[in-house]
């Protein structure tokens, strides 16, 4: 049996909607399924909490479940659950496509069915593509592991404030409020 032939980024994009979610990994197109209702309500929480820091100081853009171009040859596309990305890199806004390497904070919510181990392995997916942040979400056990290049892993429980440390200095979030309501669906 022959081996798929593996596929660009750009091959990938053009293959608009295939029935179902998918990410591009090593070249290989991979289905994904899609994310709950408590997945969702805490991706909005994180997203809107975001959005309000960054848009009236015109730091960037907070984008939900967009691809980014991670790495090449094979090529690999993401799709974090939230992402933040510097006004420097986002250019007009307008620009079709995937952007080109990782966001500088991606933002993964554990679905039921990933595990820890996974989410791990993509926070180093995006740091060695450039990100400068990543917030792993753990809505069963309510934590959140923050991870940067260089810097020990850190894992926050509810009785803890989520910063947006050097890449949004000044932004907060309590974790608690994060999980109020979205566990609940």
């Amino acid at each position: 049996m022959a081996a798929a032939a593996l596929i660009t980024a750009e091959q990938f994009e053009q293959m608009g909607h295939l029935g179902r979610w998918s990410e591009l990994e090593r070249g290989v197109v991979v289905p994904v399924n899609p994310p709950g209702f408590p997945h969702g309500a805490i991706a909005v929480a994180i997203a809107v909490r975001l959005h309000a820091f960054v848009q009236p100081r015109g730091l960037g853009a907070v984008v939900v479940e967009s691809g980014f171009t991670i790495s090449r040859n094979p090529d690999t596309v993401r799709g974090p659950d939230v992402s933040f990305v510097r006004r420097e890199r986002t250019g007009s806004g307008r620009a079709r496509g995937y952007l080109a390497g990782a966001p500088d904070l991606a933002v993964e919510i554990r679905s039921p069915d990933d595990s820890m181990r996974s989410l791990v392995s993509r926070a180093d997916e995006y740091i060695a593509a450039g990100a400068r942040l990543v917030w792993l979400v753990d809505p069963d056990s309510t934590t959140v592991q923050v991870h940067a290049p260089g810097a020990a892993m850190r894992t926050l429980t509810a009785s803890d404030v989520l910063d947006g440390g050097e890449v949004l200095p000044g932004f907060t979030m309590e974790i608690a409020a994060l999980f109020l309501g979205a566990l609940d669906g």
